[in-house]
């Protein structure tokens, strides 16, 4: 296969990945506490035949390392719904699961059958002292201050548990919203709970759907060279065949 044929390949091969990054973005544009994705390339240089000389050619292919996820707080819904919270600013919600704490932004909260707070899959959501909150039967008129304590009308019930990270990027997605990590959660000193309201998605819908548009453009674009490529080479195999 020859250099050209590589180097389009390595430039398609990161095209299909961007497009579902982006695909991603769009499917989750209203899903409450989404934080947009982006993917970070390089170009990455090889010499080439020649290239010991001083104007030697070096090959340019391009590479995806990593992908970065946009941390920037979504739009506020107004919900009334008083178990409806969002956190303004930095911040993570605790949940417990099966598999240790998860971390999540959006705060979709209800009470199950038990008086437990939990998410929309039925998890716990913890307090800072790491415990779930449990609502008797007479506790009513819940208020959530913007420290994040949970009162009713019979007293308080504890804290909600708001952490962050040194480093966001290192959490890792999974399903319900969720982020998991093996770094060390750090208690948020002064969050900022909003009762009664949740975080959209950051995802500006125009930009992605245009975003969209220009990669499937530059997917064909390398999809047509490579057709022609393919045809000038068959066109020079055969050329050959004759000449011989």
């Amino acid at each position: 296969m020859e250099t050209t044929t590589y180097i389009a390949l390595s430039r398609q091969t990161t095209l299909r990945r961007q497009m579902d990054v982006v695909a991603n973005n769009i499917a989750n544009m209203n899903t409450h506490g989404f934080k947009g994705e982006r993917m970070m390339f390089v170009e990455h240089l090889v010499k080439s035949r020649g290239g010991e000389k001083i104007l030697g050619e070096k090959l340019s292919y391009v590479r995806d390392i990593s992908t970065m996820r946009d941390i920037s707080d979504g739009p506020l819904e107004q919900t009334g719904n008083p178990l409806d919270l969002a956190i303004s600013g930095k911040g993570y919600f605790v949940i417990q699961t099966d598999t240790g704490n998860h971390y999540t932004r959006n705060g979709r909260f209800q009470i199950d059958e038990s008086g437990q707070l939990v998410n929309k899959s039925g998890q716990s959501v913890l307090s800072d002292n790491g415990q779930p909150f449990f609502l008797a039967p007479g506790d009513g008129e819940i208020t959530v201050g913007p420290d994040g304590t949970v009162s009713t009308n019979n007293g308080n019930l504890g804290k909600i548990s708001v952490v962050t990270f040194n480093n966001e990027q290192e959490l890792r997605p999974g399903a319900s919203g969720l982020f998991s990590t093996e770094a060390e959660a750090q208690p948020v000193e002064n969050p900022t709970v909003m009762q009664g309201m949740l975080e959209g998605s950051n995802i500006q819908p125009v930009v992605e759907m245009s975003r969209l548009i220009h990669v499937q453009r530059s997917y064909d674009g390398v999809k047509g060279f490579l057709e022609r490529e393919d045809e000038r080479m068959r066109r020079m195999v055969r050329d050959l065949a004759e000449v011989s």
